[in-house]
């Protein structure tokens, strides 16, 4: 396996779609030197993105957490993050009644912007439910593991409602040598109980990547052929740019690890079309 010098693979696109966590960042916080890289991009005309499977917070919270850690060069409006497809969808799909969410109050926030009313699990009465029109799994704390989810599981027993996934990842990085269990997980353990399929958002789907690719193709008509996305994840970051018909850049500074890296390509069949240390430019 060959190892590729970040900067090389970058100067030949004009966008970069970053994932987040294992990327810029991981359990310890931001990559040491991250911000150079910013710089660079800054000065070479390089376009961006983050696109996160982070529906626990809004792109505003998401942007403040860098600017705690002192980086400055992502806004908001720079981060995609899949619980924007679910209020889309809400907008698109569900025009009355109550949503019900399994996630935090921060992680609503996807939701309140749609004017629909919203209601945590915990406060629903199943007494009580042919106002809600729809569920969205967003986020893996704020509810009690055993109750709630077994109330979510009474719910759609009750009502055929549409359930989205705000959140498709099974699992995050804690530290180096542990993982907790994510919405995604939690969304498929109740699909096999209640025999129902769930709208997916996030990566490895197409359209968290259309939904940036658009922003991009309306504002400056930049080719595929102009982007990679840049991931530390077979199965969600390189899969999904791959079969969005991106180049794709996979780093060793998160979920896949240097030793691991080789292996798990050849045992997926998810063929990176570079692979890098990391994206810190130094």
């Amino acid at each position: 396996m060959q190892l590729t010098d970040f900067k090389t693979v970058a100067a030949n696109y004009k966008v970069i779609f970053f994932d987040a966590f294992g990327v810029l960042k991981n359990s310890e916080g931001l990559l040491p030197g991250i911000e150079h890289t910013f710089d660079w991009l800054k000065e070479n005309g390089k376009d961006f993105y983050v696109l996160t499977n982070d529906a626990s917070r809004s792109p505003q919270e998401l942007a403040e957490s860098y600017y705690k850690k002192n980086l400055y060069a992502i806004p908001p409006e720079r981060i995609i993050s899949s619980g924007m497809l679910a209020r889309e969808y809400l907008d698109l799909k569900v025009s009355s009644g109550t949503v019900a969410y399994l996630g935090t109050e921060k992680s609503a926030h996807y939701l309140e912007t749609t004017g629909l009313k919203t209601l945590p699990i915990s406060q629903v009465d199943l007494k009580d439910v042919a106002d809600i029109n729809a569920l969205v799994l967003l986020d893996d704390e704020g509810f009690d593991w055993n109750t709630d989810i077994t109330k979510t599981v009474n719910l759609l027993r009750k009502r055929n409602i549409p359930v989205i996934v705000a959140n498709t990842d099974s699992t995050y990085p804690v530290s180096k040598t542990r993982i907790a269990i994510a919405i995604g997980a939690v969304a498929r353990m109740i699909e096999s109980i209640v025999g129902k399929q769930f709208i997916q958002f996030g990566k490895p789907d197409a359209q968290l990547f259309m939904f940036a690719y658009e922003r991009l193709e309306n504002a400056t008509h930049i080719s595929k052929r102009d982007v990679l996305m840049v991931g530390d994840t077979l199965r969600t970051d390189i899969l999904g740019g791959n079969k969005f018909g991106l180049d794709t850049a996979l780093v060793l500074t998160g979920n896949t690890q240097p030793q691991d890296a080789e292996v798990l390509i050849r045992s997926t069949g998810i063929i990176p079309t570079y692979v890098c240390k990391s994206v810190v430019i130094r």
